[in-house]
């Protein structure tokens, strides 16, 4: 029977036997065998998509965040403006029930109050809207409303 293993396909077939038995040792031993660096590449590009995956989650978080400090500070404007009406409403309120305020008022206190009014408008001018004509618009003697955000008045 030795023979018969002793031809060339018999030797050929014992030593590809030996060589798969040599490799599977080896890799049950952790030696690897890679010629072509496909493990390499393979690990280089894992290691890409997770630093991809955890720049994109970074940027979900600053995203989420962002929109919690917007929502936060849109609550605070909010809040800040239904507080100034409440208080603007108040004082409209008692400016209506004061003595004089049927009163006309002085020619040089209304030069001054549109001094002023051109003053605040210069140092803010976002804020210097136009304002409402409201009841006091119809008098002769009201304080202009003013002009548009930026522009001086020319009366």
């Amino acid at each position: 029977m030795s023979a018969r293993f002793m031809t060339g396909a018999g030797v050929g077939l014992g030593v590809a036997l030996l060589i798969i038995a040599l490799l599977l040792a080896g890799r049950g031993l952790g030696l690897r065998w890679d010629p072509l660096g496909l493990d390499a590449r393979r690990l280089e590009r894992v290691e890409q998509q997770a630093e991809v995956a955890t720049a994109d989650a970074r940027a979900r978080t600053l995203e989420v965040e962002g929109a919690r400090v917007q929502a936060r500070r849109l609550e605070d404007a909010h809040q800040q403006a239904v507080e100034l009406a409440q208080v603007t409403a108040a004082a409209e309120a008692e400016a209506r029930k004061a003595d004089d305020a049927h009163l006309p008022l002085d020619p040089d206190r209304i030069g001054r109050l549109r001094d002023h009014d051109r003053e605040l408008c210069r140092i803010a001018p976002d804020v210097c809207g136009a304002a409402p004509v409201g009841a006091a618009g119809d008098r002769p003697d009201a304080v202009p409303t003013g002009s548009p955000a930026g522009c001086a008045d020319a009366g």
